[in-house]
């Protein structure tokens, strides 16, 4: 039985080269290369608005990719997530071409202080009229620990803890150190802020000591929308805790289905509503007039695609050098804990698959390690539609696969569709990014929050 639930559609990119399909900077039709012009972003951002997306979401790294073969050199010729901007610094350009769209901003707990993110999202949020969200990570590479002075990764289970106070410290300065009254803007009193509503957050902890008042006054949203993406137990629970957005990605509706309800259980343990945690699979989306044209054009990407730069960034993820092994050798006997927790991935998506470095090269072609659609309008919404009914997904985080024509095939082909049957917004309703979530007057965060915790009046 099917229901009317809305879909909610993110744009997901990074701004860089190469993201998620490795290799298509070199289809004549990818304006990917204009990534360094404002325009490039604008345009993408008003895109998205007028299919009535509910956000752009931006990830973002701060180390190379130099696993495979012992350096960057792959890296840097497949143009592997390097080179890469900062994406907040795009954000208020893009707010500034639009009205209604949201931007979800990929920072670290890690490498960022948290007086001085909380700043950064304050100000974001107070200038865009509340369109501003975060994704929250906790970086494990190594390239990235080096940049920032360190000689290793901090270890995986210490970086949620310290993500944990980051947490603390960041709601305390958002919703508790001033009162949502305390600007009163009086000329003739000459009061512009009500000093006996500010008040300094004492945070004294582990990991971070932030005694002051915060800075910034309060935004919409306070808190901006959040997001995470961590798919460990302690990644799991960290989300359960303080995501409103998880971005799962696996390759079959069966695997998403699971995580789901993994990620919904831990929320109702974290004392949260199950609903409050709205689920996006990474997904890539190739369309066109019929489903014979979409499976030509997704052919063609495939032409554009190199393994090489596919086995680059797994070898990263699973830190181990895949260029080191027999291209053809079962990485079922190869003895490595990283391996063998990436490996259980393709060996769910297709059991009856010989798993060597040649075939994770090619299986992650265009797609990497997320959901594909191809097909007609007709086919995509189709499809769309049966992974919010049978995985229980809120949405769609759907990749610029071909920058300059992915989202506008989306746009002008499944969006219309996908109005006529009802499931996505013909206009936009509410103000704020979380609004986009929770709907109009939600534009604080849910009770059963831990920011709402820390909330004063």
């Amino acid at each position: 039985m099917t229901s009317n639930r809305r879909i909610m559609l993110n744009g997901f990119k990074s701004a860089t080269i190469g993201h998620t399909a490795l290799g298509l900077w070199t289809h004549p039709d990818n304006a990917v290369r204009d990534y360094g012009r404002l325009d490039y972003w604008t345009g993408i951002a008003r895109t998205l608005e007028r299919g009535c997306f509910d956000a752009l979401f931006i990830a973002d790294a701060q180390g190379v990719i130099d696993v495979y073969q012992g350096s960057t050199d792959v890296t840097l010729r497949e143009a592997l997530g390097i080179p890469i901007i900062d994406p907040m610094l795009l954000v208020s350009a893009m707010a500034a071409a639009t009205e209604h769209l949201g931007f979800a901003v990929t920072a670290s707990t890690t490498y960022e202080k948290p007086f001085d993110l909380a700043r950064k999202f304050a100000t974001l949020d107070l200038v865009t009229g509340g369109r501003v969200g975060w994704n929250i990570v906790t970086s494990s590479s190594r390239s990235e620990a080096e940049n920032f002075g360190m000689s290793k990764p901090i270890p995986h289970d210490e970086r949620y803890r310290i993500a944990d106070e980051f947490m603390d410290v960041v709601y305390k300065l958002w919703e508790s150190s001033w009162d949502d009254d305390a600007v009163v803007h009086d000329r003739e009193r000459r009061v512009f802020v009500d000093p006996a509503k500010v008040r300094r957050i004492e945070h004294h902890g582990k990991y971070f000591d932030v005694p002051g008042i915060f800075i910034c006054e309060p935004s919409p949203q306070r808190t901006p929308a959040l997001y995470q993406a961590g798919s460990s137990t302690a990644g799991i629970a960290f989300a359960a805790r303080h995501a409103e957005g998880v971005f799962v990605s696996f390759p079959r509706m069966d695997m998403v289905r699971d995580a789901v309800r993994t990620l919904r259980a831990a929320a109702v343990e974290a004392g949260r509503p199950p609903g409050d945690l709205k689920v996006f699979p990474l997904s890539t989306v190739v369309t066109a007039e019929t489903d014979e044209l979409a499976w030509e054009k997704y052919h063609e990407y495939r032409a554009h695609s190199r393994s090489e730069a596919n086995l680059a960034r797994f070898s990263a993820l699973v830190h181990v050098d895949m260029a080191a092994l027999d291209p053809d050798e079962p990485l079922e006997y190869v003895e490595s804990d990283g391996i063998q927790g990436s490996l259980s991935v393709f060996t769910k998506a297709d059991p009856t698959r010989k798993w060597t470095p040649r075939e994770i090269g090619e299986f992650l072609s265009v797609s990497s390690m997320g959901a594909l659609f191809v097909g007609s309008p007709t086919t995509v919404a189709d499809q769309l539609e049966e992974w919010v009914e049978q995985a229980d997904v809120d949405g769609f985080n759907i990749s610029d696969t071909l920058s300059s024509v992915t989202f506008p095939d989306f746009v002008d082909l499944v969006v219309p569709e996908l109005r006529r049957r009802g499931r996505v917004w013909s206009s936009y309703e509410g103000a704020t990014f979380r609004e986009h979530l929770y709907g109009p007057g939600h534009a604080r965060t849910m009770p059963g929050h831990p920011a709402t915790e820390y909330r004063r009046g």
